[in-house]
């Protein structure tokens, strides 16, 4: 019961005693099940024809939008980190600028509600 090696001149034998000639059917879905679902579906529409009309998200934009992708596009990973990173710091100045108005607001009772 010991494990037969092949040997480098009868590779032949021991390589054709490996081999299977069992018939699979892969029309049965019992065997073959789908491993996730949805995904036949979004096959099947993937084959669909391209259409010339652009997606609807892109239907709302204007050409200024669509410059701003494409330079956003263009850029090298550094370039884009560090426009997220300007942007960052515009929100952050932004939101002290307003919390200066809004306290500015208050002292000067510009926010209080009229009275009836």
């Amino acid at each position: 019961m010991g494990l037969k090696m092949a040997s480098p001149n009868g590779g032949d034998d021991f390589e054709s005693s490996l081999l299977s000639f069992e018939n699979l059917d892969r029309a049965s879905p019992d065997l073959w099940p789908e491993q996730m679902p949805g995904v036949a579906e979004f096959t099947a529409s993937c084959k669909n024809p391209i259409t010339n009309s652009p997606p609807k998200w892109m239907a709302e934009l204007e050409s200024e939008d669509i410059e701003m992708l494409k330079e956003l596009g263009s850029l090298t990973t550094a370039n884009l980190m560090e426009k997220v990173k300007g942007l960052q710091n515009l929100a952050y100045q932004l939101g002290l600028e307003e919390s200066r108005e809004m306290t500015r607001g208050k002292f000067l009772n510009i926010l209080e509600r009229p009275q009836k």
